[in-house]
């Protein structure tokens, strides 16, 4: 019986690329000079320190020029407040969203079953979610279904087998 996974994944790889980029035009830029704006990565979390409030939120947006550019999902980054560090610098902690949570699991499971479709199942499996059915064409149809609806996080659909 045909079937595929669920799942959001996030590339640590091109996140860090993305970092090394935004981390190397902050210290070229004529705008972050003597800001010692900085990026930093430690698991699934990013730290992002600077002078002054306005230069942190131009690094977030760097950064978030940067995932882009890489193909890293904005859906995956989970931004925190922008708190207040030593000697009146400013920092900012973003969370890496990895796997599906219960509750977006739920969320998709109760989608798919509401698109009705016949002989069509689906089930949690920890951080992923399988989707069997006895149609290939109809799990094509669940996978075009998933890709318009905003679940609030980066889906990829996976280990597609007959």
């Amino acid at each position: 019986m045909p079937s595929f996974d669920i799942v959001s994944e996030v590339d640590l790889q091109e996140v860090k690329n993305a970092i090394d980029q935004a981390n190397r035009e902050a210290t070229t830029r004529f705008d972050f000079k003597n800001t010692d704006s900085t990026i930093t990565l430690a698991d699934l979390e990013l730290t992002l320190a600077s002078a002054t409030e306005d230069r942190l939120r131009a690094l977030y947006q760097v950064l978030e020029e940067k995932l882009v550019k890489r193909d890293v999902s904005l859906k995956s980054l989970d931004a925190g407040k922008i708190e207040e560090a030593a000697k009146g610098t400013s920092r900012q902690k973003i969370k890496l969203k990895a796997g599906l949570s219960q509750d977006v699991a739920k969320t998709i499971n109760r989608f798919i079953k509401d698109l009705a479709l016949k002989g069509i199942s689906s089930q949690t499996q920890g951080e992923q979610i399988r989707v069997t059915g006895k149609k290939r064409d109809d799990l094509q149809e669940v996978i075009t279904a998933c890709k318009g609806h905003d679940f609030g996080v980066p889906l990829q659909f996976n280990n597609f087998r007959e």
